[in-house]
């Protein structure tokens, strides 16, 4: 299965004034192309990292499902759609309501892969991320059951089981894969 893709160059604002009805695009290199459609682990893991963040991030900032943020790649603009972000109200104060595509870099995004997905792509689109100013990616792998976490001065480091996901960062998350994973049913 291959991704949908509008072929026409866009400028940003085209592109937010494409109507996609049930299909969500990411603005890449010029082009609108549609996210994969999630299937039942990946929606699943979505709700319960939905949760589990939401709960940590009370009065520290806002957590997102699917909200585009505005970025730039390789000089240009980038509007892509995580799975999962968190800004705090440091970076978007809280004052501020808006019913757009987030207009500053996240401190994290969480891409889940889909089936259709590899390690690979995530890994390079979590590398477009920290480049484009995110602090933190978490990809997460539901068949390896583990989630690695992309840094802008370090290498990515992998984690499984009962490996917490604490970081200086995100101060205060205990949580672990196998809650993630065992929360969402995942075999």
């Amino acid at each position: 299965m291959t991704m949908t893709q509008l072929k026409t160059q866009l400028t940003l604002e085209e592109f937010f004034a494409i109507s996609g009805g049930d299909i969500t695009y990411e603005f890449v290199d010029g082009e609108a192309k549609s996210k994969i459609l999630p299937k039942r682990f990946h929606s699943k893991l979505t709700l319960v990292l939905a949760l589990l963040l939401v709960e940590w991030a009370q009065n520290w900032g806002e957590v997102g499902i699917e909200w585009a943020v505005i970025l730039k790649r390789n000089g240009r603009d980038w509007v892509s759609v995580p799975d999962l972000l968190y800004i705090s109200y440091t970076r978007l104060n809280r004052d501020v309501v808006i019913d757009e595509a987030c207009p500053i870099p996240p401190e994290l995004a969480i891409e889940i892969i889909s089936p259709d997905q590899t390690f690979a792509e995530m890994t390079e689109k979590a590398t477009d991320y920290l480049k484009a100013g995110v602090l933190r990616v978490w990809v997460v792998d539901a068949k390896a059951k583990a989630i690695t976490i992309f840094y802008p001065d370090t290498p990515p480091h992998t984690k499984r089981g009962k490996d917490t996901l604490a970081d200086s960062l995100l101060e205060g998350i205990t949580f672990t894969p196998q809650d993630i994973f065992a929360q969402a049913g995942i075999p």
